[in-house]
Order: structure tokens, then C-alpha cells, then sequence
């Protein structure tokens, strides 16, 4: 059995309309690569971790054409909302469509094989930013609905959500797990590694690996995340990755 984790799937296949290619490169026929690189990786005993971004599609009955495809990937998979999983609305009305390899995480924390995996979403946060590490692109697809002033108050608001949000899944973390394994889709600490909330936080409950995604067009030749106070952050976005799962345990 092994632990992998893809974060920033962007599936469309619901919502066709939303061309990923207009990213660049790296995004011609990914979801080509997703699947060649899962089967070529993953066994049916593996457990899949996904760490937000999982598919375009606004409405739900426009994910369930996304999760079906995942679901026919092998492996068991444990998904954490992105901040385009718009789809991602009321947990009761997701779980009766659900296919069964998939397990989300909201509020709560999957056990499975001595693992213990939490997670949330997280947001943006004033404490770091990651600009020196981004090659900027023209998004087609982003909404500018705030002005500056305005966007880091509601931001610093949905962020402190969030934190709280992370707290209540990590006090469901089993305490006599093995492993302990966060999964935030915002990166919870800066690309050098000092100390922020979430980090005290992923602390406070020993956790020890945090997954996360998020961040695009990331200049690799430049070191960034690592280990810091016996937790490995490890950013897991599909294009940062070339789209191969990345093994996290074995």
C-alpha cells in the first residue's frame, strides 16, 4: 500500500467550455497525462490524496461526470475543496451522488490503514506571499469583484474561517494513527518555511506531512517548502508536477 497525492486536478469534462490549454504548455491534453501517469503509478490498494481544485464545474450535477472519471482511476481517494469547487456546496446533497472510492473532508478526518488525514481549504493570507516564485499569467477565468482595500479584509476574514475550519478536522484526527496528514489547498506557510498559524496549528496536533496545491506556473529551479519542525510540506499542483502523482509514503 502506498499514499500519493495530486492536487488541482481542473477536470472540465462537465464543463467543456473551460479550455485549461489557455495555460500554457503544460496543460495541452492533461487529462491524458492524469490518467497514464495514475494507472502507470497507482494500484487498486493505494490511497489518493487531493488537495482541492477538483473539478470546474459550477453545478453539482455538472461534477458528477468529474468524480465518475476519478472514480474509475484505482486507488482510494480522500478530496479537500479547492477555491473553484464551486460545486462543492452541501455536503448531504454530494455524498448522495458520491461514487464510492471517493471520501471528502469537511470538518471531519478519513481513517484508513493507520492513517489520519484532515484538512481544509485554507485562503490567502497576508503573512506571505509567493510572487518571486510565479511566472504571472493572464487568467481568462478570474473575477475581479473587489476593490484592493476591500478584497484583504474579506480575505484575512475567509482565512480565519478556514483556520477554524482546519482546527475542528485536525481534533478528529485519530491519536493513535501512525501517520497524521494534512491537506490544505492554499499553501499553509510561506516558501521558506517561517512560522505562520497554520503551521502553529499543524504542530499543536502533530501532524506530520501537510499536502498541499494552489500555487501555478512555479518557477522549479528555485527551492521552495521542505521540512520544518518534523512536518514536510510538499506542494502537490498537477502542472507543478507535470501531472505525476507524487509518493508521499510506501
Amino acid at each position: 500500500m502506498a499514499v500519493w497525492a495530486l492536487a488541482d486536478l481542473h477536470l472540465a469534462f462537465g464543463t467543456p467550455e473551460k479550455k485549461m490549454d489557455v495555460f500554457g504548455e503544460p496543460w495541452i491534453n492533461y487529462t491524458e497525462k492524469i490518467k497514464k501517469n495514475w494507472l502507470n503509478c497507482i494500484q487498486p490498494s493505494d490511497l489518493v490524496l487531493l488537495p482541492g481544485d477538483i473539478s470546474w464545474a459550477i453545478q453539482l450535477e455538472d461534477a458528477v461526470i468529474d468524480l465518475k472519471w476519478i472514480h474509475e482511476l484505482p486507488g482510494t481517494k480522500v478530496m479537500i475543496k479547492g477555491n473553484h469547487d464551486y460545486w462543492w456546496r452541501s455536503l448531504t446533497k454530494i455524498e448522495k451522488i458520491l461514487p464510492p472510492s471517493i471520501h471528502l473532508i469537511q470538518n471531519n478526518a478519513f481513517h484508513w490503514e493507520g492513517y489520519s488525514i484532515g484538512g481544509s481549504r485554507l485562503w490567502d493570507s497576508s503573512a506571505y506571499d509567493f510572487n518571486a516564485y510565479i511566472e504571472f499569467k493572464e487568467n481568462p477565468y478570474a473575477k475581479i469583484l473587489l476593490e484592493k482595500s476591500d478584497k484583504v479584509a474579506e480575505a484575512e476574514k475567509i482565512f480565519q474561517r478556514e483556520l477554524q475550519r482546519l482546527e475542528s478536522s485536525l481534533k478528529s484526527l485519530d491519536p493513535q494513527a501512525s501517520i497524521r496528514i494534512a491537506m490544505t489547498h492554499y499553501p499553509p506557510i510561506s516558501a521558506d518555511l517561517k512560522d505562520s498559524a497554520v503551521s502553529q496549528l499543524l504542530e499543536k496536533y502533530h501532524v506530520n506531512t501537510c499536502l498541499f496545491g494552489h500555487l501555478h506556473n512555479v518557477k522549479k529551479h528555485l527551492p521552495l517548502f521542505g521540512e520544518k519542525n518534523q512536518i514536510r510540506y510538499i506542494l502537490t499542483s498537477g502542472d507543478y508536477l507535470d501531472f505525476m502523482p507524487k509518493l508521499i509514503y510506501s
